[in-house]
């Protein structure tokens, strides 16, 4: 039986606030939800608060392409990228995000990635790990009203540019 980090319940108790604005759950339901999510202490008693609820990553994958998303695109909540050798850019700055918060998971062995957020838009990356690589984060670590951008994931050799806009 593993124990729950405060991460892991944050996550619980968003997936629980997700069902319930989508009209999955009821009042009473998410009560009862929440509060196993915000008391759990173990793995095995966090289950039930999340038990049935979709917790979908929009994964994409490349060998040695590139990924790139530019332009009005809608991001997702949760969005993994797996990529041996290539690149990877996201620009969210013209992106359509409905989410207050937006996880990026990057698994990336040698390629390198930029993400551009938005005016207003925070981000941190200390959830990625990296033995050779580098992490360059320009943006705010505090929101001005935008999105929230948590990156997280492995990248040995690669290295991570996340900024704002230029304007």
């Amino acid at each position: 039986m593993t124990t729950v980090s405060d991460l892991d319940r944050e996550r619980a108790v968003e997936l629980v606030q997700q069902a319930y604005a989508d009209g999955r759950l009821s009042p009473a339901e998410l009560e009862l939800r929440l509060e196993q999510a915000l008391t759990a202490t173990s793995s095995h008693e966090l289950e039930p608060a999340v038990a049935g609820l979709p917790d979908e990553w929009v994964r994409l994958e490349s060998i040695g392409g590139r990924i790139t998303r530019t332009g009005d695109w809608n991001v997702p909540r949760r969005l993994r990228i797996d990529s041996e050798y290539g690149k990877v850019k996201l620009d969210l700055s013209q992106a359509h995000i409905p989410y207050a918060q937006v996880e990026i998971e990057l698994c990336l062995t040698y390629g390198g990635a930029t993400i551009i957020l938005p005016a207003g838009a925070s981000a941190d990356a200390d959830g990625l790990r990296t033995e050779w690589g580098r992490v360059t984060c320009q943006a705010s670590r505090r929101s001005a009203g935008g999105p929230h951008v948590r990156i997280t994931g492995k990248m040995p050799y690669g290295r991570l540019a996340v900024r704002t806009a230029r304007k």
